[in-house]
């Protein structure tokens, strides 16, 4: 029997996570396999108008990247998907509202390390989106020797700032950790992330 309309798409959800803003959502149950999917968006600032997403017409993943789509990260959005295959099409499923802005979850940094004879020069390197690149990004850099709980802070470094160390008086095995931290109202953090060590100063 043919269906008057097709399930819903279920878990409609709008992320603001790892720096970008995503809408999920999970195939309504039943849906046939060659359901496709079409997002569109709406912004507080035009409260009243559904804006189509170009790159989210008719796919049939199960997610949209919105971070490069929308005009104004400081400005809630609110989205909504339906579900499509052959004539048939479900009703509209709707999100939360979201701000990028204030909302966003980080990622913590990817630390690239140069190891000179004195000196450990680190840089940080973000998974971002360029239409985002020009937020004040910045990370805070954990140093310490392995086994200690004296971790020495290197905080709030620029996204592009190189952190150089003096490594004259260190001998040994020491680690170093990095979180994401951005200002929206209150400082926004990253977990810490996976500890990169490296043996300085040794004899031999």
């Amino acid at each position: 029997p043919a269906h008057v309309q097709l399930p819903s798409p279920q878990n409609v959800t709008l992320l603001s996570k790892d720096f970008d803003m995503i809408l999920t959502w999970t195939p309504g149950e039943g849906s046939p396999p060659d359901v496709t999917y079409t997002v569109r968006y709406k912004s507080q600032e035009r409260i009243d108008k559904w804006i189509k997403v170009s790159n989210c017409k008719n796919i049939h993943r199960t997610s949209c990247n919105l971070t490069c789509v929308l005009p104004n990260v400081f400005v809630k959005v609110q989205a909504r998907v339906k579900a499509v295959s052959g004539g048939f099409q479900s009703p509209w499923v709707e999100s939360e509202f979201r701000e990028y802005h204030l909302d966003v979850e980080l990622a913590p940094p990817v630390l690239n390390v140069n190891v000179k004879k004195n000196l450990i020069h680190v840089k940080a390197s973000f998974p971002l989106a360029t239409c985002v690149e020009s937020l004040s990004w910045m990370y805070d850099l954990n140093l310490w020797e392995a086994g200690s709980e004296n971790k020495k802070q290197y905080e709030r470094n620029f996204r592009k700032t190189t952190v150089t160390i003096d490594t004259t008086a260190f001998r040994g095995n020491y680690c170093l950790s990095a979180r994401s931290s951005f200002q929206s109202i209150d400082f926004k953090y990253s977990k810490f992330s996976q500890p990169l060590c490296m043996l300085l100063n040794q004899k031999g």
